[in-house]
C-alpha cells in the first residue's frame, strides 16, 4: 500500500469527523458518510456515556477534534516526509489505554504512516469509537483491511509491541511481550510552572489543562509550581468554568471521597466545592485534587523538574507548552518524548 493512499484515507477521516463535530444534521455526501452512517455515529456517541460514564458527549467531541488536528492533510504530509516508508511492513501490536476516547489514535497513525501494519487490542473501556472509525477507513480503502486489524481475543503473530497502561500493567507487559521489540508506557502526569505574571485568561485556560476529560489524562496538569507569595484565590477565581465537574456523579464521588479522607485525617487543604488545592511535594494528585508547591528560585526549580523527566508527560507555562494546549498535542508531540515513528523505522 502506498503512503499517498494512507494519507488520503486519513484526510477523508478528518473530513468526516469534522462534519460530525460541526453539524448536528447530516451535511451531505461530501463528508464521506451516508445519512444513516452519520446518524448512526450520532447515536453511538450519545450512548457512550451510558456505557462509560466518563465518556460524555462533550469529551467524545473534544477527543474527536483532537484527532482532526492530528490528521490535517498538509501537516500530515510534511510529518510523513520525515520518515521512510517500510518496503517490508512489520505487524505492530498496539495495546491501547482506555482512559480517554481513542487515546491510542496517534500510535495507530504512526504505525500506518511508516508503512507498517497495526494489530489493535482495544481497552474494554473504549471499543466503540475506535471500531467505528476503523470501519470507515476499511470502507474507504479496502486495502487497509490488510493493514489494520482489531483483535477481540489474545493477540498473536506480531513483530513488535507498543503497550500503554498503568504502572501495575508493566509487569504483565514484560511477561507477555518482552521477547519482541517493544515500547512500554506507564503512568505519567503533567505539571505547570507559573511565574506570577499570568493573566486571568491564561489561568482560565490552565483550568482546562487541569480538568479537560475530568483530569484523567497523562497530559492533564495535576501539580502547580507557584512563585512564593502567589495568591491561591486567583486559581479558584479563574477556574470557575470548571464548576460543571461536580455535577458528574463519578467525579463527584471522587471529590467526596478525597475530601472525606482529608477531613478525617486532619490534612490541610483548600476547597471551592468543585476541586481541592493541597500543598504537596508529590506530583501525582488524585482525581478532583490539584497539588501545589511554592518555589523561591526558578533556576533551582527547573533543575528539580529536569530530574522528573521519566514521570512527566507535559509541562505548561510561559517557557513551555502554552496555557490551554496541554490536551491539544501536535502530531510531533510523541508520548513519553520518544519518537514513535523513528522507533518503528528502526525495526526494519
Amino acid at each position: 500500500m502506498e503512503k499517498k493512499a494512507i494519507i488520503e484515507v486519513f484526510g477523508q477521516l478528518g473530513k468526516a469527523i469534522s462534519a460530525f463535530t460541526s453539524n448536528e444534521e447530516w451535511p451531505g455526501y461530501e463528508c464521506g458518510l451516508t445519512e444513516e452512517e452519520f446518524q448512526s455515529f450520532q447515536r453511538l456517541i450519545n450512548k457512550e456515556v451510558q456505557l462509560n460514564p466518563w465518556f460524555t458527549r462533550g469529551n467524545c467531541i473534544k477527543a474527536l477534534n483532537g484527532i482532526i488536528h492530528l490528521i490535517e492533510k498538509e501537516s500530515l504530509e510534511k510529518f510523513s516526509d520525515s520518515y521512510p516508508f517500510a518496503s517490508k511492513p512489520k505487524t505492530i501490536a498496539l495495546i491501547m489505554a482506555g482512559n480517554l476516547p481513542f487515546v491510542g489514535f496517534h500510535d495507530l497513525l504512526c504505525v500506518l504512516i511508516t508503512g507498517n501494519r497495526a494489530l489493535c487490542k482495544l481497552s474494554s473501556s473504549d471499543t466503540r469509537i475506535p471500531m467505528k472509525l476503523i470501519e470507515w477507513m476499511h470502507e474507504w480503502n479496502p486495502e487497509l483491511k490488510d493493514y489494520i486489524w482489531v483483535s477481540l481475543g489474545p493477540i498473536r503473530n506480531y513483530d513488535a509491541v507498543i503497550a500503554t497502561g498503568s504502572n501495575s500493567s508493566i509487569a504483565q507487559f514484560e511477561a507477555y511481550f518482552s521477547h519482541v521489540p517493544h515500547l512500554f508506557r506507564k503512568n505519567r502526569t503533567s505539571i505547570a510552572v507559573l511565574d506570577g505574571s499570568e493573566t486571568n485568561e491564561e489561568l482560565n485556560k490552565l483550568g482546562s489543562d487541569c480538568f479537560d476529560f475530568f483530569g484523567m489524562g497523562c497530559r492533564n496538569v495535576s501539580k502547580l509550581y507557584l512563585p512564593a507569595g502567589f495568591d491561591l484565590n486567583r486559581i479558584f477565581e479563574n477556574f470557575l468554568d470548571q464548576a460543571y465537574l461536580i455535577q458528574h456523579h463519578k467525579y463527584g464521588n471522587n471529590y467526596d471521597y478525597n475530601r472525606t479522607v482529608y477531613l478525617m485525617n486532619q490534612i490541610p487543604f483548600l476547597d471551592n466545592n468543585v476541586f481541592m488545592l493541597k500543598e504537596d511535594k508529590d506530583i501525582h494528585a488524585p482525581l478532583s485534587v490539584i497539588y501545589y508547591e511554592f518555589y523561591e528560585e526558578k533556576a533551582l526549580l527547573l533543575s528539580e523538574v529536569a530530574g522528573m523527566k521519566e514521570e512527566l508527560q507535559a509541562i505548561v507555562g510561559h517557557e513551555f507548552i502554552p496555557f490551554g494546549k496541554a490536551q491539544a498535542p501536535d502530531i510531533t508531540d510523541f508520548a513519553d518524548g520518544i519518537d514513535t515513528c523513528a522507533w518503528l523505522n528502526s525495526l526494519a
